[in-house]
């Protein structure tokens, strides 16, 4: 349990709460705090490509997002753009796995893969097959990678409209209930497509 909440706490914890600490604790300006509070997901993504030796299509659009908009925080100096500019990460991100879905290559899969077959050398195998050989189980992996980028795609309309309409200060921790909403509800909706994924690995698995 402490593993899978390790990432939540890296990308939600440490910016969040470097916020505050930095603006209630030691009087930083706002839009300086804001500025700062992303290094944490920039860290994470640099450190995640360096662990994993090879280019993860994922982790490289975060680096290159975060980075971007670390830049654009420290240039813009308006705290509501540098709220905003959090939009920006999940309508990149919707677009990529969008777009991915377009050119049939769905970028959720890699993710949906390891804990679908947990590793196991069967289970890997049958969703290998699976997915050169069964129609049904592309049409799967294609809705579940549409699934997220349209829920990630909404959740960036719904920040960016809160960035104008919503004070500062409701929004520095409004936007991370944000994202942990949508990432809840991609999952449970997801599940639409995740659900008989698993049945045909399962079924797949058995028979080999």
């Amino acid at each position: 349990m402490a593993a899978a909440l390790r990432p939540l706490l890296i990308d939600v914890g440490i910016p969040v709460g470097s916020y505050y600490l930095l603006r209630n604790a030691f009087g930083v300006s706002l839009w300086l705090s804001l500025a700062l509070s992303s290094l944490g997901p920039a860290v994470r993504a640099i450190a995640g490509l360096l662990a994993e030796r090879k280019l993860n299509l994922l982790a490289a659009l975060m680096l290159a997002v975060n980075l971007t908009g670390i830049a654009v925080s420290f240039l813009a100096g308006d705290p509501r753009a540098m709220i905003a500019k959090d939009s920006i990460i999940s309508s990149v991100i919707a677009f990529a796995i969008l777009g991915s879905v377009v050119l049939r290559r769905p970028l959720m899969s890699a993710g949906l893969k390891p804990f679908m077959t947990r590793g196991e050398p069967r289970r890997t195998a049958a969703w290998d097959r699976l997915s050169a050989a069964s129609p049904r189980f592309r049409r799967l992996e294609l809705l579940f990678s549409t699934i997220w980028g349209l829920v990630l795609l909404a959740e960036c309309a719904a920040r960016l409209a809160g960035a104008y309409t919503l004070p500062v200060t409701t929004m520095v921790w409004l936007g991370t209930v944000m994202a942990l909403g949508a990432i809840a509800v991609a999952i449970v909706a997801g599940g639409a497509a995740a659900g008989p994924i698993q049945k045909m690995i399962d079924a797949e698995a058995a028979t080999s």
